[in-house]
């Protein structure tokens, strides 16, 4: 199994929110490429960039701090955050992003999501952030009326990168991730289940590989010392 670092954007600093709340930032950097070496140096393979003022207002808004990040790195990195039409898609591609991510875009309007995965095959991860079986979006600033299951029935066909799943009631709060909902997104679709929110030991990591999930991405619980890097990638087995 995967384990790729998070780095969260917002005005240019390397952040994390508390349960994807603005008002609860933590800044762990204000060069977010040196946390970006820092990872790929104990061993990261691949790295996850969230753009969280883009997620607020519908675009990319820390293009300079992604372009440094991409300066600097050899690993690939995965974009999410105000991806929400074909001309940010091909922008960010075209600066080397490996994949985008695509959350309110795609919930909206699952016809353009179709076309963007035809265009676009494997570069386009579908975030599907959840709070009670509810898919939210905005930012986690809205909740909508649609489950996990109608969206994931939705999607199941398209040439998608990987499905993002994260329990925004876990994010955040160090407390483990939803394992068994993330199992049942897996046991649902042929597209790989990509495990958010939460994961903070290595206890959490052995689960996810158990239930056969294809990657997690892990946060606060990096930044905060409670799960070193070099531990993760042990219980994942990406290391001996």
């Amino acid at each position: 199994m995967l384990v790729i670092p998070a780095i969260d954007l917002r005005d240019g600093k390397c952040v994390r929110l508390r349960q994807g709340d603005y008002a609860q930032e933590t800044v762990y950097s204000s060069q977010p490429w040196e946390m970006a070496l820092h990872w790929q140096k104990l061993g990261a393979r691949y790295l996850h960039l969230v753009d969280l003022d883009g997620a607020k207002t519908g675009q990319v808004e820390n293009g300079t701090a992604i372009k440094g990040i991409l300066e600097k790195v050899s690993i690939p990195c995965e974009l999410g955050g105000g991806i929400r039409s074909e001309e940010t898609i091909q922008k960010v591609l075209d600066w080397g992003i490996d994949r985008v991510i695509v959350g309110t875009k795609g919930l909206h309007d699952t016809e353009w999501l179709g076309r963007m995965a035809g265009k676009f095959p494997r570069r386009i991860a579908l975030g599907i952030d959840a709070r009670g079986g509810k898919v939210a979006v905005q930012g986690w600033l809205e909740e909508s009326l649609v489950t996990v299951d109608e969206l994931v029935k939705k999607v199941n066909h398209l040439p998608l990168a990987a499905i993002i799943f994260t329990d925004i009631s876990k994010d955040g709060m160090l407390a483990g991730p939803n394992v068994e909902a993330t199992r049942l997104v897996q046991q649902a679709t042929a597209i790989p289940v990509i495990a958010s929110g939460g994961v903070t030991t290595v206890g959490d990591i052995a689960q996810l590989r158990q239930a056969s999930i294809q990657a997690c991405i892990v946060g606060k619980a990096l930044y905060d010392g409670k799960l070193t890097l070099e531990d993760a990638l042990a219980a994942a087995g990406e290391i001996d």
